[in-house]
């Protein structure tokens, strides 16, 4: 399945809480859209985030953070670099 990169801003730091609050309300639309996530990386002040998902297509995954209510600036396919 293809990669799908999410891009991420806050006006505050990012939490903890903040962020289960987001995966609780994410985890019913990963499998509604047959989305799985991959890994997230977020900026030491906590202010960006990527994260990656592998979906069918970005469709999918705009679809589930539209429904998770999770805000994001972009979505887009990605190839792989390198390994794995």
């Amino acid at each position: 399945m293809p990669r799908v990169i999410v891009e991420r801003s806050f006006e505050a730091p990012f939490t903890q809480g903040d962020l289960d609050a987001v995966e609780a309300r994410m985890a019913p639309c990963l499998d509604l859209y047959n989305v799985r996530w991959i890994r997230s990386y977020w900026s030491a002040d906590r202010l960006r985030m990527i994260c990656e998902y592998e979906a069918a297509d970005v469709v999918s995954v705009r679809n589930v953070q539209r429904e998770a209510n999770a805000k994001f600036e972009r979505a887009w396919a990605a190839d792989m670099l390198g390994g794995q």
